[in-house]
């Protein structure tokens, strides 16, 4: 036997030896709050091909709500769900069995935006005037309230709020019938692309954020979670170096935008930090994100965060080569 044919047996043992556990294909089912452009990691480490690297035969389903999402993992029918993960510690607080197990959007992705020739030059600026905000609950309205609060001004009598549904914000706010708005991408790029002008990012604002996560039931298969974990991971460092195929991504997933906002969506969300860097959570960022349900009553205390964010699936992510 040849030299070559030797090393080229040797190393198919070597593959078969260890690869078989991450060719299997194990299905699982992840549910989604939304299609939202939030969650491009998840779609970028579905369409770059991460999470069949991983061994996993992913499926996304859409939930349509948070809550939705989340009874999935709790009941079973879905091992996963993404979302803001103030639905997640809440549910916990009340005794379900889950917790978080990566993170997904490390920014609080909301921005004020207003009219062109609006005169901003701080948040006491927009007293007395409407805003178009998302139908509550929601966190970019929860995070604009608790920003009056904390300048001394009430959302109830300081500014009349216009609740819309969530992603219809530009309507009315580029029709005029409010100079201020409170959104998210890609609904600020729309509006932006009609003239307005962005005056407040709550990213910079708030620093490192816990926005949205991976939630599972803490008897989830370890096996199954470290590889969606694993995913989640290598999406994040692909996405850090590669905002070209990011932005492409992002436009296939989302064909009915504009594409020039979906572009200009992408690259805001990247450059301020909204996208996470790895699958880690840090204290910080969840108790700046649970200070905020706090603040509002939704939640009465800090989750345990030792408890709570699962570090045996993230380090061994954190670790891959």
């Amino acid at each position: 036997m040849s030299l070559s044919t030797r090393i080229a047996r040797a190393a198919l043992i070597s593959v078969l030896l260890v690869t078989p556990a991450l060719a299997e294909g194990k299905k699982v089912t992840l549910s989604q709050a939304f299609q939202s452009m939030l969650y491009l990691p998840l779609y970028v480490a579905i369409d770059e091909g991460f999470f069949s690297q991983q061994g996993l035969d992913l499926t996304k389903e859409t939930a349509g709500a948070p809550t939705v999402a989340l009874s999935a993992v709790i009941s079973g029918s879905a091992q996963f769900s993404i979302h803001g993960p103030e639905w997640t510690a809440i549910a916990a607080s009340k005794g379900a069995p889950v917790d978080i197990i990566a993170n997904v959007v490390n920014g609080a992705a909301v921005w004020i935006a207003t009219a062109p020739d609006f005169k901003f030059a701080g948040i006491k600026d927009i007293r007395g005037q409407k805003v178009v905000t998302g139908l509550m609950p929601t966190t970019s309205t929860s995070l604009f309230m608790k920003l009056l609060k904390e300048n001394g001004m009430d959302a109830k009598t300081d500014v009349e709020m216009i609740q819309v549904a969530i992603g219809s914000e530009p309507g009315p706010f580029v029709a005029k019938q409010a100079d201020v708005a409170v959104m998210y991408e890609p609904g600020l790029d729309q509006a932006v692309a009609k003239g307005m002008k962005v005056v407040l990012g709550f990213p910079k604002f708030y620093g490192a954020y816990a926005f949205s996560a991976v939630t599972a039931r803490n008897d989830v298969d370890p096996d199954t979670a470290q590889r969606v974990v694993n995913g989640m991971e290598m999406a994040m460092r692909f996405m850090a170096k590669n905002e070209a195929r990011t932005v492409e991504i992002a436009k296939k997933e989302f064909p009915n935008l504009d594409p020039a906002v979906v572009e200009a969506a992408v690259k805001r969300m990247l450059a301020d930090g909204v996208y996470p860097p790895s699958v880690d959570i840090t204290a910080d960022a969840l108790k700046v994100s649970m200070d905020t349900q706090i603040a509002l009553g939704n939640l009465a205390a800090q989750p345990d965060y030792n408890a709570f964010v699962v570090k045996k699936f993230i380090e061994p992510a954190l670790a891959m080569k």
